[in-house]
């Protein structure tokens, strides 16, 4: 994420952004509410004196326009976010607008801004300049590949061998298939950022003929790779990626290897009746005591809150800012993988606690 302006003052005013990357258009989904002013330029319906007679021959022409956010869309797999409001500067004042924020464009962002929000446009500049991490899961027969992104590891391949022929011949033609997978998620990856790295994760030792494999046919990705040891493959083995520090150890910072740790670390506590609480009452007692250690929340747990706050009697950025006052911290977590599914699962909120409350 590009910041190109920032300009508030008691956290209220505007902030220019480029979103460079999926991750980035992730974060704005986060950061984005219901009632603030998003400014970008985007292609309208213009019409002109004869196309008032023939409305459907109006041409779309690029404007800049200011709408008033009322709902927004992720499309994940198309990289946009399309943002709905009503015009409040530009053509068209009062009536109904799309924006599609895509990689690459400048929007403004007026309202104002809360610590998470903040956080969250830093942490992702800070991510647009650390290198991006393929993880690579192979074992006899299977293999699978994932980009690690800021709300988990996206799968992007995966490669099975049918079974029935000799080693030999089943080794050479599935380690190949594995290598055109790996050369076109590199090449597609190359075009937006040219630091990367590779772990290269199994059970056994397939992983390590997979090695010497790549370093025959492709050794400029060869010397990005390292090796990793775990029990599982697939989605399961990128999650012990995470756990094992191996993505930390290469960006020096990971949001989803500290969710998975932080989760781990709840279940021992909740396993052994130790010092946690999970579930909304459970926290907000905890809270009362000045007991929180780190707050963990899911995103989605935290807008639903601050969307339904008439509703539900939660303020939740109050909350947020009594657990910092009491020397806590917050963490949001991604409810696109899987620790803060386990978290959305005990009620999306839950805390690691200083001491035990009664």
């Amino acid at each position: 994420m590009k910041i190109r302006k920032q300009k508030l003052k008691n956290q209220s005013g505007v902030i220019e952004l480029v979103p460079e990357s999926l991750d980035d258009l992730w974060h704005l989904k986060y950061i984005i509410e219901d009632g603030d002013l998003v400014s970008a330029f985007t292609k309208r319906r213009v019409e002109g004196a004869t196309d008032k007679l023939r409305p459907e021959a109006a041409e779309k022409k690029s404007v800049h326009l200011t709408i008033e956010v009322t709902g927004m869309e992720f499309h994940r797999f198309s990289n946009r976010l399309r943002v709905h409001g009503i015009i409040k500067k530009g053509i068209d004042t009062g009536e109904h607008h799309t924006i599609n924020i895509e990689t690459g464009s400048m929007i403004g962002i007026d309202k104002h801004w809360k610590p998470d929000q903040l956080e969250r446009v830093r942490e992702a500049k800070a991510a647009s300049e650390r290198p991006r991490v393929t993880i690579v899961t192979i074992e006899s027969g299977e293999a699978c590949i994932g980009l690690v992104r800021q709300f988990g590891v996206d799968m992007v391949s995966q490669i099975t061998q049918p079974p029935g022929k000799q080693r030999g011949d089943f080794t050479h033609d599935f380690f190949a298939s594995v290598l055109s997978a790996l050369g076109k998620v590199v090449e597609q990856t190359e075009e937006k950022d040219d630091r990367q790295a590779i772990i290269i994760a199994g059970p056994g030792f397939i992983k390590e003929d997979f090695m010497k494999h790549l370093r025959e046919a492709l050794p400029e990705i060869a010397a990005r790779a390292v090796l990793e040891d775990t029990v599982s493959t697939g989605s399961p083995g990128f999650l012990e990626v995470l756990r094992r520090g191996a993505v930390d150890r290469i960006v020096q910072e990971s949001r989803i290897g500290r969710e998975a740790e932080l989760m781990d670390s709840l279940m021992r506590e909740i396993a052994t009746d130790g010092l946690c609480a999970y579930g909304l009452a459970e926290v907000l007692d905890a809270l009362g005591f000045g007991a929180i250690d780190t707050l963990m929340i899911v995103d989605e747990k935290l807008r639903d809150f601050r969307e339904a706050k008439a509703e539900s009697g939660i303020d939740a950025d109050d909350l947020l800012r009594k657990v910092e006052h009491t020397q806590g911290r917050v963490v949001v977590f991604s409810s696109e993988f899987e620790p803060g599914k386990r978290l959305d699962a005990l009620g999306g909120i839950a805390a690691l606690l200083r001491f035990r409350v009664d």
